[in-house]
């Protein structure tokens, strides 16, 4: 429905000469019976309406048929009725309607064609009409929620994956120096195999020298100095305690490795909604894990954390909001700083304060770090989505996020998550 002249009932119009009596009897015609009031028209030009209650109120009164009902209808018509433009749009006509219209509801409203009268239009059929258009928009504007709702949990895991592709190069050092020492100890190991095993064959060789009655004497001799050549050797080139040490360092350099592939893994798994309980010290560890090439040589880490109660969370969501905040301080620090990082409970909230000792925020930015697009990086430095994805994630957790900074001094970000909450 785009105008109103869908709404036009064509009603043939009364004369303004027509007695109130035979008005009264159109109005018992079944025809008739569910107008409110009928048109009244003097050269094809409205005059006015009459309304079922104005023409039921005279004749229903005491000597009203007597005393009114040969009066012409002019007598007792609305000269001001209700008129709308038959080319009017719905939306438009309606407001004009509902401004104008009297209340209790006794009139229909008439609609004209260039100031002709072209039609009744019901008053009732106008608000249904509003009514389907309104569910149609209801149900686009669902459509666009859903949509909407679609694209902002891509868009924070494109944020995430974003942050998470500025740590790859890191991370793959952080492997890198475990994995290096992994590989030069297994050398090592593989270099002592091979000797081991020829030493062990030597051993085979002089068995069988011994146990045979034709071996002479200065064979079996010389077979026993190189066995003894070689065993000296081995012992000279790898110790036990060499050779133990060898696979603890190995040992420990797998389970590094494991540790940051583990925190990868939470960090960057795509189960966004996976709620567990949680100790958020455990998720500021994991985070450090991640960020640690972003920080090492350039910020010194002070950890300050409190016995906290675990909070039901998404872990992968909480650990992207700790990696920006992070990687955000490191990146506001000229040169060597710190970051101090605290957590402590209040017993409603669990608080985690990201505080740096970097350049600061200038307070007309302040108001707008938390807005989509808002960065004051240089073009192609930052998207200025990493801020309001953090908010959202906070939000949704039924927490809160505060930011305090003094230009030239630093920034200090606290997150406040419900230790019992909704999420």
């Amino acid at each position: 429905m785009e105008n109103i002249a869908e709404l036009s009932v064509a009603v043939e119009p009364l004369s303004p000469d027509i007695t109130i009596m035979d008005v009264g009897d159109m109005f018992l015609e079944r025809t008739y019976d569910r107008f409110l009031s009928l048109p009244v028209v003097r050269d094809g030009q409205p005059v006015g309406t009459i309304s079922r209650y104005n023409v039921q109120k005279i004749l229903m009164g005491r000597y009203g048929r007597e005393l009114q009902g040969a009066k012409s209808v002019e007598r007792f018509m609305n000269a001001a009725p209700l008129m709308v433009a038959v080319d009017r749009p719905v939306e438009e006509a309606s407001r004009h309607i509902t401004r104008n219209i009297a209340f209790p509801i006794t009139e229909d409203f008439i609609i004209t064609d260039g100031g002709d009268y072209h039609g009744v239009g019901f008053v009732i059929n106008l608000l249904r009409g509003l009514e389907d258009r309104l569910v149609v928009k209801n149900q686009s504007l669902e459509q666009s929620f859903t949509k909407l709702k679609a694209s902002q949990s891509q868009l924070v895991q494109s944020e995430k994956m974003a942050s998470l592709g500025q740590m790859v190069a890191g991370v793959a050092h952080e492997i890198n120096t475990p994995l290096g020492y992994v590989q030069n100890n297994l050398e090592m190991a593989h270099a002592a195999y091979d000797q081991l095993a020829r030493l062990n064959e030597e051993y085979e060789q002089l068995m069988t020298m011994l146990q045979s009655p034709e071996v002479e004497e200065i064979a079996m001799q010389m077979q026993f100095a190189e066995v003894e050549e070689m065993r000296a050797d081995f012992a000279n080139a790898f110790s036990r305690d060499e050779m133990q040490g060898l696979f603890s360092d190995t040992l420990y350099g797998l389970r590094q490795i494991s540790e940051i592939v583990s925190n990868l893994k939470n960090f960057s798994r795509l189960d966004q909604a996976v709620v567990s309980n949680i100790d958020l010290n455990q998720c500021v560890e994991s985070t450090l894990v991640i960020a640690n090439n972003l920080i090492k040589n350039k910020v010194e880490v002070i950890r300050d954390f409190g016995v906290l109660p675990k909070v039901s969370c998404a872990p992968s969501q909480i650990n992207q909001v700790l990696l920006n905040l992070v990687s955000n301080a490191v990146h506001a620090i000229e040169g060597r700083g710190r970051i101090m990082i605290s957590t402590v409970s209040d017993g409603q909230y669990v608080h985690i304060i990201v505080k740096d000792n970097g350049k600061g925020i200038a307070a007309e930015h302040l108001s707008k770090i938390f807005d989509p697009f808002f960065t004051t990086k240089p073009v192609g430095e930052g998207t200025g989505l990493g801020l309001s994805i953090t908010f959202k994630i906070i939000r949704d957790h039924q927490g809160y996020i505060r930011v305090k900074s003094r230009v030239g001094k630093g920034t200090a970000f606290c997150v406040s998550l419900p230790i019992v909450g909704q999420f």
